[in-house]
């Protein structure tokens, strides 16, 4: 990636005022982000190129939380709707459920979805990005409206594991 398309994207941020981009451009990614408050006319964002291994670009859902350590007592069990994973959009492009227009969406609610599957695709800089899921389970909620614009880290599924 040249520092002009790295301009191009500061751009980009400025112009439409969103808090952060990220960009994978073959094994670099770029993550653009405001480095000013929201409420800010003018926001000067920073740049982070980090270079990825070609399987750790697939993803960039971000860290998950460590878990809780158990405490003396054992908690209740957790209610089906408490399990439930959430699939977040890990770029910023327009959402599509179909691999082309008129076509069969790629998942619908209820339908069995397993690790790999791909549940839609986003479109960032004219590449088509598949969003895969991660776990097994049971596709719970649609999110997103097919062709609607979505943010980094913007809920686009819930799927309730096996």
């Amino acid at each position: 990636m040249t520092i002009d398309e790295i301009k191009k994207l500061i751009d980009v941020v400025r112009e439409t005022g969103i808090n952060e981009l990220e960009v994978q451009w073959g094994e670099n990614r770029v993550r653009i982000r405001s480095a000013a408050p929201s409420n800010q006319d003018y926001a000067v964002p920073t740049v982070l190129s980090v270079p990825m291994a070609p399987a750790a670009a697939q993803n960039f859902a971000p860290p998950t939380p460590p878990a809780e350590t158990p405490s003396a007592s054992a908690p209740p069990a957790p209610r089906e709707e408490e399990r439930d994973v959430v699939v977040k959009s890990p770029i910023v492009g327009t959402y599509y459920d179909a691999p082309a227009p008129g076509a069969a969406p790629f998942v619908k609610e209820g339908d069995r979805v397993e690790p790999k599957q791909v549940l839609c695709i986003i479109e960032s800089m004219k590449l088509m990005n598949e969003i895969e899921a991660e776990i097994a389970g049971t596709l719970i909620a649609r999110l997103v409206e097919n062709g609607r614009p979505v943010e980094y880290g913007e809920s686009l599924f819930t799927i309730r594991p096996l």
